[in-house]
């Protein structure tokens, strides 16, 4: 699972869009139009699905985890 995100057109900076997904799921959702309230530029931003991705974190190792 991970966040939907959706770049801002303005500064070109990636913003979450406060959808959560798996990238399958996501994949295979129908297209779909949404708007999102861009925290960094402040105005609110007009997407499609086809536009945006699921940015799926890597878990990061705990300082002294031997791997």
């Amino acid at each position: 699972m991970g966040a939907v995100m959706v770049r801002c057109p303005q500064t070109g900076r990636d913003i979450p869009t406060g959808f959560v997904a798996d990238r399958e799921s996501f994949k295979a959702t129908a297209v779909f139009f949404a708007r999102v309230h861009c925290p960094i530029c402040r105005t609110e931003h007009e997407w499609f699905a086809k536009e945006a991705w699921v940015c799926e974190a890597e878990p990061r190792p705990r300082r002294g985890a031997v791997l």
